[in-house]
């Protein structure tokens, strides 16, 4: 993207709010729809896929704590350095890649520092 093009409105309020997520805590791609109140999951996954390299990208998750495939190593060196809860994986798991906790690590938007959402 040039710094002439223009980045559409929901991809700017996707950003913002990835943006905002506190360190060691991550938001779901339905939170952050939710959130906005406008879109979906595959919506602001699109975005971060398209625009997420300048925010915290490791930051906006699949529900299931997943790390992102392709990305796994990166995201996971960005959670240890910000102590975002994990789960540790089994012997079986492939890569033995472990997984966010994600009922600690799952930020709900409404700390003291966050904005209202967008309506």
């Amino acid at each position: 993207m040039s710094e002439d093009d223009e980045l559409p409105e929901y991809a700017e309020r996707v950003l913002e709010v990835a943006e905002r997520i506190p360190p060691g805590r991550v938001m779901t791609y339905g939170d952050v729809a939710e959130w906005l109140g406008e879109g979906g999951p595959r919506q602001v996954g699109r975005v971060m896929a398209l625009y997420g390299g300048a925010v915290p990208w490791w930051r906006v998750v699949r529900a299931d704590g997943v790390l992102l495939p392709g990305s796994e190593l990166r995201a996971l060196a960005h959670y240890r350095e910000e102590g975002t809860p994990l789960r540790e994986a089994g012997r079986a798991a492939e890569g033995h890649v472990p997984r966010l906790a994600m009922a600690r690590a799952r930020w709900d938007g409404r700390d003291p520092e966050s904005v209202t959402p967008h309506t």
